[in-house]
């Protein structure tokens, strides 16, 4: 631990290990997901952050119009499958072992996903912000 005038931070002077056989989760954005969170944001200073999302049921409806505040955001489809449709009207089904970058900013819906998925989320930095948008010119909620 480094102690400062105004809080103190974890520094990770060796691995740091996340199994999943001990879990643990975090609330995230969405109620519908499961977010286990890996140890990354506190060992890397909040440089990124690193998750597990999955769901254990279809989504039912889409997330709505959203963009992250941060610097860009990996995502990589280990079960499942998650459509998106994008502020350029490009619409992306992501099975598993694919993956998709989405830059801080770029609005998005999350429209389908199969009844159950399981993905890894690194976004940069670790503190990302979900923004609430109106759908772009022309499209759909």
């Amino acid at each position: 631990m480094v102690q400062t005038a105004e809080t103190t931070v974890a520094v990770a002077t060796g691995p740091i290990v996340s199994k999943k056989s001990e879990p643990q989760y975090i609330t995230g954005r969405r109620a519908f997901f499961k977010y286990r969170e890996l140890g990354v944001a506190g060992a890397s200073d909040g440089k990124f952050h690193a998750q597990i999302t999955s769901a254990t049921q279809g989504m039912s409806e889409p997330t709505g119009w959203h963009y992250h505040v941060c610097d860009g955001q990996f995502v990589f489809i280990l079960s499942g499958w998650v459509d998106l449709v994008f502020e350029n009207g490009d619409e992306v089904r992501l099975g598993e072992g694919d993956s998709i970058y989405i830059p801080g900013g770029l609005r998005h819906n999350e429209t389908a996903t199969s009844k159950t998925f399981e993905l890894l989320e690194v976004t940069v930095p670790a503190n990302m912000g979900t923004t609430s948008c109106e759908p772009p010119a022309g499209m759909a909620s």
